[in-house]
Parts: C-alpha cells; structure tokens; sequence
C-alpha cells in the first residue's frame, strides 16, 4: 500500500509538473527605475479636491508606486488610459516624458481638460480625452504614443477586452511599451476564498452603491490568461510578476496547502503587473477562443 501511495503522488506531481509547463506563466521582474521614493513624494504632494480622493490615494498609493517605478525615465509620449490624473502628472514631472495625455470612460466622444495643483510646483494641466475604451476606434493616429499605461482598467470591460489591446497596439509606436496592471484571480486569496467556500474568489465582487459613479470588476485574470491575451494582440511580454496587497493575510496556509499537493505557487500575488512590447511581425488572434464565446 505504502508503495502504491508513494507512486500516485510520484504521478500526480508529474501531471502537474506537465500541466504547469503548458499552461503556467514564467515570473520575470524587472529592475525598476529606481525613483519609487521620488515618485511617492510627488504624488503626496498632489492637492486632493476632497478627503474621498485623499483616502483612495493612500489606500492604492503602493500600487500606484510600484507601478510608475517600472516606467523607462525620459520617454516620448505617454497615454494613460483610465486616467487618475496624477498619474499622468507624475509621468511628466518626475519620469519626464515631454508628453502626457489621459483617458477615461464616455460613452459620448469628446475631451476635457483638468488642472492639478501641486504643492510647490506650477500647476499641471491635462488634456483628457472621452471614449469607450473597448467599443470606440481611440482618438489617435497610429504609432502615437511611445508608452500607454492601461492600470485597473481590463477587468472592468463588460463585452470586448481585445478591442482595447488591439486599439493599444495601434496606437503605440513599433518596440515600444505596453504597461498594464489588474487584480489576479488565481492568488493566494482567491484560492482561500474558494476553499472557505462563503466568499468570491474575484478580490473585488461588490457592485457600486448607486450614485457613486464606480463599476465593478466584470472579469478578473490570472497571470496567464493576461500573458495569453496581450500576446494575442501582438505584444511581446518582457516582465511579468504579481505582489501581495496590504491586509491580504490568508497567503501563508494557502502557499503550505498548495505546495503540499505539489501545485505552483508563483504569481500568486493579487496584483497582477505586465510589462509588453508592440511587435508588427507577431501573428494576432482577434477573438481568442478561451476568452470569447462562439470564437
């Protein structure tokens, strides 16, 4: 008996071992610029219009650190989709890209145009442009910008997420760079929120109250689906790594639990961070089978 249990765990950590090479994704993270302190201090000097924006600065300000902490210094043009604003500004001020615009929801095209107060700093102004980021043809020729930021954003898409990837891929100039960030449903907390079995395991499942102006999360990725669905558009990922949020304190149990039934416990993270470069001589698949019925 002892033997035949020690052969069907030898087996079963073979499938995973070979389901893992087909269908896992590799963690590479990158080396970062190197002006996370910098970018902190900007962005706490940022005037708030009130304590609501304040708060959700402070809750996301790690994120939003670490996310511009991987944008190459010195750049062209930037877009920022799904704009904070002070995100831009601080891709301007302390990245110093000669060239910034946002983005943010509409169902109607059209622009708009908002002014950041900054202590100690003139003002910083930003041209905002309106659309639907996974239905309207983005308001830019080809090849314009040399970095688009897309942080927070695909989860939310009710219908068609490689609209927008394909959109980004147009947009941005040949080799340059695709930043994009959303929650990971195959971390640590998600598994725990299968187990326990009275919780989703979306990190983020609530709907907005009514009149607050949020969405909700319609689907969240894991790290390979990410990998698959910006590949799919042409991309070429140079980095990909997911990090623990702050207040996520399921992680140890889950990483035991999962490491003893021989699973992989990389990119377990809740923060999903992907780093891709444009390519034109890649094949692209319009509508991906695993991510749209009917493919």
């Amino acid at each position: 008996m002892f033997v035949l249990r020690a052969l069907r765990r030898l087996l079963r950590e073979v499938d995973i071992r070979i389901e893992r090479e087909r269908h896992g994704a590799k963690a590479v993270v990158p080396t970062g610029n190197g002006r996370a302190a910098q970018i902190e201090k900007f962005l706490r000097d940022v005037e708030m219009a009130g304590d609501g924006e304040r708060a959700y600065l402070e809750v996301h300000l790690s994120r939003l650190v670490r996310t511009l902490s991987l944008v190459p210094p010195n750049g062209g043009r930037a877009l920022e989709l799904g704009s904070y604003v002070y995100t831009a500004a601080a891709l301007e001020r302390v990245l110093g890209y000669s060239s910034v615009r946002g983005a943010y929801y509409s169902a109607t095209p059209g622009n708009e145009r908002k002014v950041l107060k900054i202590a100690g700093q003139p003002d910083f102004a930003c041209e905002i442009d309106l659309f639907d980021a996974e239905r309207h043809p983005y308001p830019y020729p080809g090849s314009s910008f040399d970095l688009v930021l897309c942080c927070e954003l695909i989860e939310h898409l009710l219908q068609d997420p490689m609209h927008l990837l394909f959109e980004c891929h147009r947009i941005l100039a040949e080799g340059q760079l695709l930043l994009l960030t959303t929650p990971n449903t195959a971390s640590f907390t998600s598994v725990a929120c299968a187990l326990h079995g009275w919780r989703n395991p979306q990190l983020y499942s609530v709907y907005p109250a009514a009149g607050n102006g949020g969405t909700p999360h319609v689907r969240e990725y894991t790290p390979r689906e990410l990998v698959d669905a910006v590949t799919a558009a042409g991309f070429e990922v140079e980095a990909l790594f997911t990090e623990r949020i702050a207040g996520c304190d399921e992680g140890p149990w889950v990483k035991d639990f999962l490491e003893r039934a021989g699973f992989d416990t990389s990119l377990r993270g809740e923060q999903i961070y992907c780093l891709a470069r444009r390519r034109s001589d890649l094949p692209r698949e319009r509508f991906p089978k695993w991510l749209y019925e009917g493919a």
